[in-house]
């Protein structure tokens, strides 16, 4: 409900930059909600999208350039499920309390921030838009844990989704991934602590995963740690899926 009012408010307003009010102008690909200038200033890792200049997994160390799949060192020893894991600016400052006010709008009326969810959409989409390969055969969103959808009353991850998926065209597959267990927070944990609280998170939903060989596009609204999405890709991978690149509208600085 919260989703369709924002919706509906979002089309009564008039067109302008979500971020600073005025006429947004020439727009970014994948940036429509904002302007050019407040775009350039809000997604800070922008050589990271597009050139390889940042590792497509951590985006923290330097890609190296005989890498083909792009990856700093580190993380091409790791391996894993993810074939990219992109946020489109560090979870800090402006950036942060723009997706804090779309993922925990206050309750009733004032809860309608089409600002908030724009700007959180745009973000996504440049990621979206920076994805390595073609587009993907389905967007699927992190789920949340039913008793957790309850509380808080709508799915942030689902809506940047939906937004990815109608803006290229794809399709959306909100119910191709379970959540079974609901893990308590990763804050504070180190990396392998992380990984044992998430792991059998997840399950792939029976003939909800689409075909065998399937590409992914695994969206979040914030990358805290690479274990959430890295166990989700696990299972989709396990189900068939041929590739997975975890998408996310910011993610927190090494964190990884």
């Amino acid at each position: 409900m919260l989703h369709f009012l924002r919706e509906i408010g979002a089309l009564l307003l008039p067109v302008v930059c979500a971020r600073c009010g005025r006429s947004p102008g020439p727009t970014p690909p994948g940036g429509e909600a904002l302007c050019s200038a407040c775009h350039a200033e809000l997604t800070r890792w922008p050589e990271l999208l597009g050139n390889g200049a940042r590792c497509r997994l951590c985006q923290e160390a330097a890609a190296r350039a005989a890498d083909p799949g792009g990856r700093c060192a580190a993380c091409r020893e790791g391996g894993g499920p993810l074939l990219a894991c992109l946020g489109a600016a560090p979870f800090a400052g402006e950036v942060a309390e723009w997706i804090r006010r779309f993922k925990y709008p206050r309750p009733g009326l004032a809860g309608l921030d089409p600002a908030a969810e724009a700007i959180a959409v745009a973000l996504v989409q440049v990621a979206a838009r920076c994805a390595p390969g073609p587009p993907a055969d389905a967007i699927v969103p992190i789920p949340l844990h039913p008793a957790r959808l309850r509380a808080r009353g709508f799915h942030p991850a689902a809506t940047l989704a939906r937004a990815v998926a109608r803006h290229h065209g794809l399709r959306f597959a909100p119910d191709a991934l379970e959540r079974v267990r609901d893990t308590p927070s990763q804050t504070g944990l180190d990396r392998a602590a992380r990984r044992r609280n998430v792991a059998g998170a997840f399950r792939a939903a029976t003939g909800r995963c689409g075909r065998p060989g399937e590409s992914i596009w695994l969206v979040d609204d914030v990358v805290t740690t690479r274990a959430t999405a890295g166990e989700a890709a696990r299972v989709l991978r396990r189900a068939g899926a041929r590739q997975v690149v975890a998408l996310a509208a910011a993610r927190t600085p090494g964190a990884d």
